[in-house]
Order: C-alpha cells, then sequence, then structure tokens
C-alpha cells in the first residue's frame, strides 16, 4: 500500500477528534463521484491499522438517466474490494435538492440499523464546508446555519453520521483519485446551474478564489470550524440559562408541552446572544417548523416588554404573554 500526506492527515485527524473507534462497523455512502472514492479508499487503506468492518451504501435518487449504471458501478467496485454493498433505489425520481438529503439520510440509517453498523460515513469536504457556508450567509442565517456542516451528528439512537474529509478541498480528492487511478462516475447533474449549489460551486467560488483570495475555500471552511465551536458553547449555555428561567428540572420531552413559563428576571441578567438561543430553544421544541428569525424575535421582545404584552399567534397557534415576571406560552 502507498501511504501518502492524505493518508497521515486521515489518520491523524480520525485519531485527533475522535471520529471513531477501533474494530467499529462503518458503512460508507459512496455515490460513485471523486469526494466518496477518495474517501472509502483512504478508509480500506487504513482499516488494517483500525480493525474496522466497511460495508458500502448507495442511494439512486432516478434524477439521471445513467442512475442505473452508475450504481452497478458502484456494486462492482465493492466487489473488487470484497465489502458489502447495499443499494436503495427511490420509488419515484426525486428532484429538490432538500428532499433528495433527508430521503438519503433516511435510507442510510435505516440499512445502518438493519445491519448493525454504528457510523455513517460520508465524503464532505472543506469544499462543500465553504458551499454550505456561503449557501446560508445568502440565505440568511445565523452562526447555527454558518457551521452547519460538523465533524460528526447523531443521526438516530446509537448511529453517528462522521464526515472525515472537512479539511481537504475538492481539489486534493481529484488530485488523489489520479493518482490511485480511481474510476470516477461524473455526475451530470453537478454542472445544472438551476441548482443554487452548483452556482455557488461553478461561478461564486472560482470568482472569489480568482479576485479575492486564492484560499478561499480554506478560509471558509477555517470559519465554519471556529464557529461549531463557538456555538457548541453558546448552545450549552443557553440551556443552563433556560433550565434557570423555567425555575424546573425538565425532562427531555416537558418542553414541547404547553403552558411554558419563563423567568423574565431571569432572563433579563442575561446577554441578548443567550436570550435569542433560550427563545430558539423554547421555540423548536413547540413549533413543527424551525423557527424564523421574526418569530424568535417578538418572543425575546417580552423579556423586557410591558405587562400583558402579548404576540400574535406562532404557527400551530400558541401564543405568549407576560404575566408579571413570567413569560407564559400557551
Amino acid at each position: 500500500m502507498v501511504w501518502t500526506p492524505l493518508h497521515a492527515k486521515i489518520h491523524r485527524t480520525i485519531r485527533s477528534r475522535h471520529l471513531f473507534e477501533r474494530n467499529q462497523r462503518l458503512l460508507i455512502a459512496v455515490s460513485g463521484g471523486q469526494d466518496s472514492l477518495c474517501l472509502i479508499k483512504l478508509l480500506l487503506d487504513l482499516q488494517s491499522k483500525w480493525g474496522w468492518y466497511l460495508g458500502i451504501a448507495h442511494c439512486d435518487h432516478r434524477w439521471r438517466s445513467d442512475s442505473e449504471a452508475n450504481a452497478n458501478h458502484v456494486e462492482n467496485l465493492a466487489k473488487t474490494w470484497g465489502i458489502s454493498f447495499y443499494l436503495e433505489t427511490a420509488n419515484k425520481p426525486i428532484n429538490s435538492e432538500a428532499t433528495a438529503r433527508d430521503w438519503r439520510y433516511q435510507v442510510l440509517s435505516a440499512i445502518a440499523q438493519a445491519n448493525n453498523y454504528q457510523y455513517i460515513v460520508t465524503g464532505h469536504t472543506a469544499s462543500d464546508r465553504a458551499e454550505t457556508l456561503l449557501y446560508n450567509l445568502i440565505r440568511g442565517t445565523g452562526a447555527d446555519g454558518l457551521q452547519a456542516l460538523t465533524w460528526q451528528r447523531p443521526l438516530t439512537t446509537g448511529i453517528l453520521l462522521v464526515r472525515p474529509l472537512l479539511e481537504i478541498t475538492r481539489t486534493q480528492t481529484a488530485q488523489f483519485c489520479e493518482e490511485f487511478k480511481l474510476p470516477i462516475w461524473e455526475d451530470s447533474t453537478n454542472q445544472d446551474l438551476q441548482y443554487a449549489r452548483n452556482r455557488i460551486r461553478q461561478e461564486l467560488l472560482p470568482y472569489l478564489r480568482d479576485n479575492f483570495n486564492p484560499q478561499v475555500e480554506s478560509a471558509l471552511a477555517q470559519t465554519a470550524e471556529l464557529l461549531q465551536a463557538e456555538v457548541e458553547y453558546l448552545e450549552k449555555a443557553a440551556q443552563q440559562l433556560r433550565d434557570g428561567a423555567l425555575g424546573v428540572r425538565h425532562e427531555k420531552d416537558s418542553l414541547t408541552l404547553l403552558p411554558l413559563r419563563l423567568n423574565r428576571r431571569v432572563l433579563q441578567k442575561a446577554p441578548l446572544a443567550l436570550q435569542r438561543r433560550v427563545m430558539r430553544q423554547v421555540l423548536q421544541q413547540i413549533l413543527t417548523d424551525a423557527p424564523s428569525f421574526e418569530h424568535i424575535e417578538k418572543l425575546t421582545a417580552l423579556i423586557i416588554a410591558p405587562n400583558r404584552s402579548q404576540t400574535d399567534p406562532f404557527p400551530g397557534g400558541a401564543i405568549a404573554q407576560v404575566e408579571g415576571d413570567w413569560i407564559c406560552l400557551k
């Protein structure tokens, strides 16, 4: 086996960030593109050092005429490497990026649960991280959206989603595939500019690279990395503040029950950043969709509003009202 600087880097990253334990079962999501082929090759080469059991999963969205041939290509690679292969094909073509992503994670979770894999591993790179930051920034988001592509997160009970390539750029994965002559399946939809992410990838990032910063992808990925640690810290601090404002130790699911009472005197002592986070956490529990900036702001405004002030109804009909020292949601 040829040991490249990229092998060494990923080996160090997995160890230092505690991404995987030894002797675990890893399900690798492989599309056949350069990032996922780079990922599976690296993990195969590191397998002997870590004692992993590896499996490959491929999701066929049926949105390209060559999607079946693409799936067969990945299956043949799995056979060549002697790895378990799992294929899931959509019942009907999936055309929206968000729907496709949700379906993919549902399917991967189901495969992992049925076959006892502890980790689902994807080939997201620093380039994806940069694109996600720009995409969410343009749509309007706080720090949470800017750092949305994290190293790992729980998908379902007992299964972690892990992204080991977040410090590797797409240029590096292409070079790696070329070096090892890995048979990349080119996805024609990556060139389709009707998708916002493709416009960011094909037009915006090259423009920023040529006119502002040749290392723009790494710079944006670093920003996401810094924000991730800060968001983690702020979320924990907001949870502690929320517990204090509720005045009780609550069960995990008790926040979904109305009425809820938040102590304004406790919240008034906190910085605005934490006040907003508390209100967002509360709204996340009682709304079916993610709370908007406007929802969070109108609830936060009640912390210093006159007695008897109230909001208009939130989606689903809940109303917040000031009753003395308390904000009551009912």
